[in-house]
C-alpha cells in the first residue's frame, strides 16, 4: 500500500501518541512520534511532514509555542489534539495558525476524517484554496457549490448553502438573523425573517448532526444571532 502521507505526532503522554500513531498507520499513513515539543520543532527543520498532530499541554516547549515556531517557517497543516476544550483555547489555537482543533477524548473516525480533509485541502492550488471556506472540519467550496463535513458531502439546499457560507465567512463571530436573511435572500428583512432563518438553521443543524452529533457546529448566541465557533 502506498503511503497516504507522513504525519508527525507530538504528545508527552506516550500511550496517547503511540495510539494515534497505530491508528493512522492502519489507515495507510507513515508516522513519526515525538514525546516533547523540542524534538518536534528540531525535526521540522530538516523533515518535510505532510501534517502535524500536536498536543497543547506539554512540559518544556508546549504545543502553543511549537505551533508558533513551526508557523514561522512552514505552512504544514497543524491539528491540535488536546484536552483543553474552552472556546478561548480554540481561539488562541486558530489565531496561531492551527488548521483544526480536536478535543480529547477523540473519536478515531473523526480524527482520521479531519486529517484527510486537511491534507486534501493542502494539496489544492492557491487559487482553489482562496475560494474555500473552512472551519472545524467544515469545508465549503463556493465555486463548485460543495459542502463537506469531515470529508463527507452535505446535501444542502441553496439557502442552507448560503447560510453556511455567511457563517463561515464570519467564523468565530455571531451574525444576526437579519444580516443572514438579507445576505442569503437578497431582500430586506421583515417580521417573518427571523423565523425563516431559524427554520433553515434547524434543518442545517440536523444535516450536520447526521454526520457528527457529538458537537454543535452552529451555536445560538442569544439576543444576537448565530455563529460557527
Amino acid at each position: 500500500m502506498s503511503s497516504q502521507g507522513h504525519i508527525a505526532i507530538c504528545d508527552d503522554e506516550q500511550a496517547i501518541a503511540d495510539l494515534v500513531s497505530q491508528l493512522l498507520e492502519t489507515q495507510g499513513f507513515d508516522t513519526t512520534v515525538f514525546y516533547n515539543g523540542a524534538d518536534l520543532v528540531s525535526a521540522c527543520d530538516h523533515v518535510s511532514f505532510d501534517l502535524v498532530v500536536l498536543d497543547i499541554m506539554m512540559p518544556g516547549i508546549d504545543g502553543i509555542e511549537c505551533c508558533r515556531r513551526i508557523r514561522r517557517k512552514s505552512r504544514v497543516p497543524i491539528i491540535f489534539l488536546t484536552a483543553k476544550d474552552s472556546e478561548a483555547d480554540k481561539v488562541v489555537g486558530f489565531e496561531l495558525g492551527a488548521d483544526d482543533y480536536v478535543v480529547k477524548p477523540f473519536k478515531p473516525r473523526e480524527l482520521v476524517a479531519r486529517i484527510r480533509a486537511r491534507m486534501r485541502t493542502d494539496e489544492t492550488s492557491d487559487e482553489v484554496r482562496g475560494e474555500s471556506l473552512e472551519r472545524g472540519g467544515l469545508v465549503l467550496r463556493e465555486r463548485e457549490h460543495v459542502a463537506l463535513l469531515f470529508d463527507e458531502e452535505l446535501s444542502l439546499t441553496p439557502k442552507e448553502f448560503g447560510i453556511l457560507s455567511v457563517l463561515l465567512r464570519n467564523a468565530g463571530s455571531p451574525v444576526s438573523s437579519q444580516a443572514i436573511f438579507e445576505d442569503v435572500w437578497s431582500e430586506p428583512a421583515d417580521e417573518s425573517s427571523n423565523n425563516t432563518v431559524m427554520v433553515h438553521i434547524r434543518h442545517l443543524r440536523k444535516k450536520l448532526a447526521d454526520i457528527d452529533s457529538s458537537q454543535a457546529f452552529i451555536e445560538t448566541v442569544w439576543g444576537v444571532g448565530y455563529r460557527i465557533p
